[in-house]
């Protein structure tokens, strides 16, 4: 079962664009197993806790932790919010604070054109 991946934003775009090749191709390799993999290790995506359901997609290379946070709307759609370098042993409160925010913006959004169509 393939899930669909959406870039809420510009931030993970934005985070994604600014990294060398080497580092792209590892971010696209580690959401290439989310898309298609039924039960991702959670080495690569793990579910953080009491951040009303935010998740956190892992990606490690040789220089740096990469983080990149996100929620899943439906079984079948992860939306990615925020990224960033990880630079500590916890996920910065900042961070997911933000991509708590971006949920409630992105959920927002949904319902409002869901009640345009009516």
């Amino acid at each position: 079962m393939e899930k669909e991946i959406i870039f809420f934003g510009n931030k993970v775009l934005d985070f994604y664009n600014a990294q060398n090749a080497k580092v792209q191709t590892k971010i696209e390799y580690v959401l290439d197993l989310v898309r298609f993999e039924k039960h991702v290790p959670i080495k690569f995506y793990k579910k953080l806790e009491n951040t009303n359901g935010i998740y956190e997609v892992r990606v490690i290379t040789s220089q740096k932790s990469i983080r990149i946070l996100c929620f899943q709307e439906q079984e079948r759609i992860i939306v990615l919010t925020n990224a960033f370098v990880k630079k500590s042993q916890k996920t910065p409160k900042g961070e997911i604070q933000q991509a708590i925010k971006l949920k409630v913006e992105y959920l927002a959004q949904k319902e409002d054109e869901k009640n345009q169509n009516i």
